[in-house]
């Protein structure tokens, strides 16, 4: 093992029990150390540790994709050009044992805790003036409640951390058992009434590091308000919080309903253009991506190579469609959607204006031109006018306001309520004024009827799965095809952890059931 520089990823990958290193602690001489003195020595310094949390947290786009998106039906028995790819399969058929378990290691999770960990510890004594200090904190607690909820929702109990490592001593020094699900929710929602104290009353994305910032790329109160929402849903529905924690989501949500920046725009497409980021009033909070910063990469199984485009086409109806270069050429096509799910998705009257902005269907080039799987667009970002290359600088949505909408709808049909604005608001934007208007009826009804939009409204957003999943466990089972997941199978609704990581962490014990 190389000496590493940065101590602080190091001790992470240690804690989360990388076997390999255990006989080779020895060789490593940081050339860095966690010395508050350094690390906060003038303004600067506290600005890049901050906005080192951001860059570092884009990072793990392609993980929140994957978790949020690949489990449900949506792919399960797609049609593809390419093949298949076997990580994205293992994901829609629940193929998960001991010794087949998914991203080892916690998903690199920790070492994006650490840095957040880190500024949440020292910038009490930043160098900078107390509200700039109060407001950076806040943003921090509200993203580690966001990760620590993604892994509860992944793992359930797992190893709890608020306190960024300063020195590597004895490896046993960096062994840590799992909490409790239920301690991991305390300390999720202990972070989000800490983030909205110091965040403040008022919306703002504009920081004194980048005054001139018209995206909405930083973490801020209606973030935190909709991880609320989120939050205490799940709460509600899986650990025993029942309609308390549902009316607690309720209130969180309608403060960011009816707030004035945020809207749906009137043009579904408009959401994922790159040109139209700045002010973009549907994002609450999304990951950035600029040209000769960062690429959104993590799509490239849903394109096509140049060998394969030249025998697709997208239009049956206009064989002379052939695939073109740009934006879609760039990568394989090695995951899809089902045919019957493009029939369901193509065929509603009137049309869905959400399918045109989210995939494309490829056919052969000659007849009967068969179907042979889609492209999805959502995030094929722009050509560069100057390269003519291909810039996927696409911000990926956190959270926007359609999550705020379906998010109320759910807590207003789990308390009973009627979800109809929420619903009609969303399908009005997606069929235009003849859309069909929401009924009220059972409550199992209305969230399968919010389900169903969530499918539609999040194609490749890493909503979806998170949505079935906090409406509850019956209507997963209901979605997903039984060879592949049954209520006998419960325990496969959390992943568990590789056999190295038992190996190496004698405190850790696995998942249940496996």
């Amino acid at each position: 093992m190389k000496p590493i520089k940065n101590i602080i990823f190091f001790a992470t990958a240690l804690l989360m029990g990388l076997a390999a290193c255990k006989d080779k602690l020895t060789e490593v001489r940081p050339e860095t150390s966690l010395d508050p003195n350094v690390i906060l020595a003038d303004a600067s310094s506290a600005y890049a540790l901050y906005n080192g949390v951001y860059a570092s947290l884009r990072g793990y786009q392609g993980t929140l994709f994957l978790l949020g998106e690949m489990r449900s039906e949506i792919w399960a028995n797609g049609i593809f050009t390419e093949s298949e790819d076997g990580t994205f399969r293992q994901f829609w058929a629940q193929d998960f044992s001991e010794a087949n378990a998914p991203l080892s290691n916690w998903g690199g999770f920790y070492g994006l805790l650490n840095r957040v960990n880190t500024v949440i510890t020292l910038f009490p004594k930043a160098p900078l003036d107390a509200a700039t200090r109060d407001r950076y904190r806040g943003e921090m607690f509200g993203l580690r409640a966001y990760v620590y909820y993604n892994m509860l929702r992944t793992w359930g109990g797992v190893p709890l951390t608020t306190e960024p490592l300063k020195e590597i001593g004895d490896l046993s020094s960096l062994y840590k058992e799992r909490a409790t699900p239920e301690l991991i929710m305390q300390q999720i929602k202990a972070d989000i009434d800490s983030s909205l104290a110091l965040i403040g009353s008022t919306v703002s994305y504009a920081t004194p590091s980048n005054p001139a910032n018209n995206k909405r790329v930083y973490w801020n109160r209606a973030a935190t308000l909709t991880l609320k929402g989120d939050v205490y849903l799940w709460s509600g529905t899986h650990q025993g919080g029942g309609n308390t924690d549902f009316a607690t989501a309720k209130i969180a949500l309608e403060e960011v309903g009816d707030n004035p920046l945020f809207a749906l725009l009137p043009n579904y497409a408009d959401i994922f253009d790159p040109l139209k980021e700045n002010g973009n009033k549907e994002i609450i909070f999304a990951l950035n991506y600029e040209k000769d910063q960062a690429n959104l990469s993590s799509y490239g199984n849903f394109l096509v190579n140049t060998t394969q485009r030249s025998t697709l086409i997208f239009n049956p109806e206009n064989p002379v469609s052939v695939v073109s270069a740009y934006p879609y050429v760039g990568g394989a096509n090695r995951v899809g959607l089902s045919p019957a799910l493009i029939t369901q998705l193509t065929s509603s009257t009137p049309s869905d204006s959400r399918v045109a902005a989210t995939f494309r269907t490829l056919h052969n080039n000659s007849a009967p031109y068969a179907l042979r799987g889609v492209i999805l667009t959502k995030f094929l970002g722009r050509a560069d006018p100057i390269s003519s290359s291909q810039i996927y600088d696409t911000d990926f949505p956190i959270y926007r306001y359609a999550d705020v909408l379906l998010l109320l709808a759910e807590a207003k049909a789990k308390l009973g309520e009627s979800p109809k604005a929420e619903i009609d608001a969303i399908r009005k934007r997606a069929y235009g004024p003849d859309f069909k208007p929401f009924t009220m009826a059972s409550i199992t009804e209305n969230l399968n009827a919010i389900l169903d939009e969530y499918q539609r409204e999040f194609i490749g957003e890493g909503r979806y799965w998170w949505a079935e999943r906090r409406a509850g466990d019956a209507y997963v089972y209901n979605r997903i095809d039984p060879k592949y997941l049954m209520p006998a199978q419960a325990y496969k609704l959390l992943l568990p952890i590789s056999v190295s990581m038992l190996n190496s962490d004698p405190k850790l014990k696995q998942t249940p059931g496996y």
